[in-house]
């Protein structure tokens, strides 16, 4: 087994755990209920962690979640009412309208 990232909280490291095992890697998240002694140890050490059970999955395993986390930021102006829509919506928030 070897760590494949530190997660900065436990929903993401269950995100994540769930993306790359629906991918076929397998993985376990490490370090699940430590948060409840976070001011006894370092933070550093309480943090959860996903760890893959087959070391030759682990490059997969990085690459995969390096792409789920650098995707890009979209701004885009909606058509109908011209509203500034942030992030992955691809819906305006405030008409409804469909990103073009």
């Amino acid at each position: 087994m070897k760590r494949v990232i530190h997660a900065p909280n436990i929903a993401l490291a269950t995100l994540w755990s769930d993306l790359l095992n629906q991918a076929g890697i397998e993985v376990s998240v490490q370090r699940y209920f430590a948060s409840g002694i976070s001011g006894e140890i370092p933070p550093d050490q309480a943090l959860p962690e996903i760890w893959v059970s087959d070391d030759d999955q682990l490059e997969r395993a990085q690459t995969l979640l390096a792409q789920l986390t650098g995707l890009p930021h979209r701004h885009w102006r909606c058509g109908d009412c011209a509203e500034i829509v942030d992030g992955p919506f691809e819906q305006c928030w405030n008409c409804g309208a469909v990103m073009p």
